[in-house]
């Protein structure tokens, strides 16, 4: 990744995506991101046990945020992943270039048969996830690895931060409100200085030689 950093246009090309739990209480739970600390926090943190939550899937670049879109149903399986990049995700992303380079996480549902089949077809070279032996992708994303994804290190904190302000959201339909004016606070200037912190994070991941980091 950091080779390919050293071409200009390759960061340019780069959307990261990544999808989100939100809930009424103000807990937001990132799919599949488990950060091991290397010795007992002893903190204790109190939820709200079945709070009502939206799913809520984000994608940014260099320049710009595309969402929030919200997954009607209560778990997404492969083929409710599919249909929405077919019919929300990839005619926004192809309206803006022809020339960007998708990223997806180790998702279940990202991993499956028929969304690989459909970047393989439509992004041949162009993305990057959980791939197969005749996957067409243009690298392996490393699993577990939270610390590299702008989503994780930056997008989701700053989503919860802008939403969980007293007075909380009363119901769904205010959750997605403050979801969607959150995502529109996230401007260009913000994302160039992600972008530029991403570059540290690769750095202190290679150097770590892909290890625990205690603090970034």
């Amino acid at each position: 990744m950091q080779e390919r950093f050293a071409v200009d246009s390759f960061t340019d090309s780069l959307i990261f995506s990544d999808e989100a739990s939100s809930h009424l209480s103000a807990k937001v739970n990132r799919h599949n991101v488990h950060i091991w600390g290397t010795e007992n926090p002893c903190a204790v943190i109190e939820n709200v046990r079945d709070s009502p939550k939206v799913n809520v899937f984000c994608t940014i670049s260099n320049k710009k945020a595309y969402g929030p879109f919200f997954f009607e149903e209560p778990t997404i399986n492969g083929m409710i992943y599919l249909h929405m990049l077919e019919n929300w995700l990839m005619p926004r992303l192809n309206e803006d270039s022809n020339d960007y380079v998708f990223q997806q996480d180790g998702s279940p549902a990202h991993y499956h048969k028929d969304v690989r089949g459909h970047l393989n077809r439509n992004l041949p070279q162009r993305w990057i996830g959980s791939t197969g032996k005749e996957d067409d992708a243009l690298m392996r994303w490393p699993p577990r690895s939270p610390d590299l994804t702008p989503c994780d290190f930056f997008f989701w904190g700053f989503m919860k931060d802008t939403v969980s302000v007293p007075p909380l959201p009363a119901n769904l339909q205010d959750l997605r409100n403050c979801i969607t004016a959150a995502v529109a606070l996230v401007n260009r200037d913000m994302l160039t200085r992600v972008w530029n912190e991403m570059d540290y994070h690769i750095d202190v991941c290679r150097i770590t030689k892909g290890g625990h980091i205690e603090h970034l």
